[in-house]
């Protein structure tokens, strides 16, 4: 049974969508040319390549049966579809922005005529809805949404930022954060149950390429006498795997999966109680 996944063509999370599927062992044939799909190395998953808004429609739909992109786009599309895994990247915010010097300090100041500028109009309407804000008119932008209030389009803007430093060169101010958003990977229902194997298959391999980039693997030599220091260091995730060396000291080898933020301390404390010829060793996948 065949799957297709849709990722991105272009833009900021397009390829850090395809760096995660290759990791997780999706190797794509034809990723350089970026033609409207390619074939893996795998006889039963395709890649599609379109545009990021048009994802979650293109899994509501059942015209792929896995998508990558953000949860800003799924929101705004509405799409009844299944937020499988949270991929860790394309962090950013929807935030209200108003001009430097404007009066408008929160939502609460716009009154009815004014205007707010967006690329994400259903968001920004149910915003305004639940903040009881009535007769404000929405002005839909396909692009450069953070001009709007200097050129007089509108009184602010609901955009996407990571950074801030955009908005800022823009003389914009944040009053508001609206939605915070990163890359998922998605799945059209149907899919998920006519398809569950294939499916879960690359879910579990792409789950275990996350769930490996925050940790190491550490590998020693340890004499019989500092052992018992060295166990009693080690923060591994089930504990450390100990085995005899072959050799004609009384050593044993000792490793580990510890997560990254302890390896600098961890290692030099190792050192101190005995430990011999450490190896710090990077991940590929951690499969619970």
């Amino acid at each position: 049974m065949k799957i297709q996944i849709a990722i991105p063509s272009k833009g900021r999370i397009s390829d850090p969508s395809v760096e995660i599927l290759e990791k997780a062992g999706i190797k794509l044939k034809d990723s350089s040319n970026r033609k409207l799909t390619s074939q893996t190395y795998n006889p039963n998953i395709d890649i599609m390549f379109t545009r990021a808004s048009d994802i979650p429609t293109f899994v509501k739909k059942g015209i792929v049966d896995l998508g990558i992109t953000g949860v800003d786009l799924i929101r705004e599309k509405n799409a009844d579809v299944e937020e499988i895994v949270d991929l860790g990247f394309g962090q950013t915010d929807l935030v209200l922005a108003v001009l430097e010097d404007s009066k408008i300090n929160s939502i609460k100041d716009f009154k009815a005529g004014m205007k707010i500028a967006t690329e994400f109009p259903n968001i920004t309407r149910e915003y305004l809805k639940e903040n009881n804000i009535e007769n404000v008119e929405i002005v839909e932008l396909a692009g450069s949404t953070e001009i709007a209030p200097l050129i007089g389009i509108a009184d602010g803007i609901t955009d996407l930022t990571s950074t801030g430093t955009t908005l800022k060169k823009n003389h914009l101010k944040i009053i508001d954060t609206i939605l915070n958003s990163t890359v998922k990977l998605i799945g059209n229902k149907n899919s998920l149950l006519e398809k569950s194997s294939i499916v879960e298959t690359v879910c579990t391999s792409i789950t275990g390429v996350i769930n490996a980039e925050s940790k190491k693997l550490i590998m020693m030599n340890v004499t019989k006498e500092n052992l018992d220091k060295v166990k009693d260091l080690m923060p591994g995730m089930g504990g450390p795997t100990i085995s005899k060396v072959l050799s004609n000291k009384d050593i044993f080898a000792v490793q580990a999966v510890v997560d990254e933020d302890k390896v600098f301390k961890l290692v030099n404390d190792l050192k101190k109680v005995g430990a011999k010829d450490i190896l710090v060793v990077p991940i590929e996948r951690v499969i619970n």
